[in-house]
């Protein structure tokens, strides 16, 4: 399976924003962004002006690092997005919203997307009961994500949990004791607050 291997701070450096993709390390002093806030690399620090191809593209960039997901799957689920019903770009953070690392997340049992996918990737999370180890699965309203009981990972999602670090978006439920979250319905664009754009992505995809 293809990966990012490179130093994930590097792509908050790159889009001027902080990602928060490594947890609790991006609320403190050490984090890359209050440190270096300029683009990585020889010329970072030169200034430069995008072009609108520059915009669109940085978009596109900012969602793949923000969900984890490379180029050739990205644009897999954009095909999809354009055969559903509705507003393309709103049917792509959607369809990204709804992988299960990404709930597994949004519930606060991990403190970032690399860690639940690692989660999810190494058998922990269960869906309705069977245990789910593809970070890429869809949930459907109605279905139940829970931390295996047997899990080791029990002690780090109680830590996770307590730290609340985001409130848990309205489509989903949570039950702290169970550490369980049930898909109540599908998530509307207000319930997925991050810093993108989708309609430049559209607007790349188009051309």
């Amino acid at each position: 399976m293809a990966r990012y291997r490179e130093a994930v701070c590097r792509q908050c450096r790159r889009e001027g924003i902080k990602l928060f993709l490594k947890g609790a390390r991006c609320f403190g002093e050490k984090c890359a962004i209050e440190r270096r806030n300029y683009p990585p690399g020889q010329h970072g620090l030169s200034r430069t002006k995008l072009t609108n191809y520059g915009i669109q593209l940085r978009e596109k960039q900012k969602a793949k690092h923000i969900y984890g997901v490379l180029e050739t799957q990205f644009r897999r689920y954009f095909a999809r997005a354009e055969r559903e019903k509705g507003i393309t770009g709103e049917n792509l953070l959607k369809l990204l919203e709804r992988r299960l690392d990404n709930v597994v997340f949004r519930l606060g049992l991990a403190a970032s997307r690399r860690e639940s996918r690692q989660m999810v990737a190494h058998g922990h999370i269960q869906v309705n009961g069977r245990k789910v180890s593809v970070p890429s699965y869809i949930v459907r309203v109605g279905e139940a994500v829970q931390l295996r009981p047997t899990s080791k990972m029990q002690e780090r999602a109680a830590d996770n949990l307590g730290a609340g670090r985001s409130a848990v978006p309205a489509w989903l439920d949570l039950d702290l004791n169970q550490k369980k979250g049930t898909v109540r319905g599908l998530p509307v664009r207000e319930d997925i607050q991050i810093p993108v754009q989708e309609q430049l992505i559209v607007e790349l995809f188009s051309k």
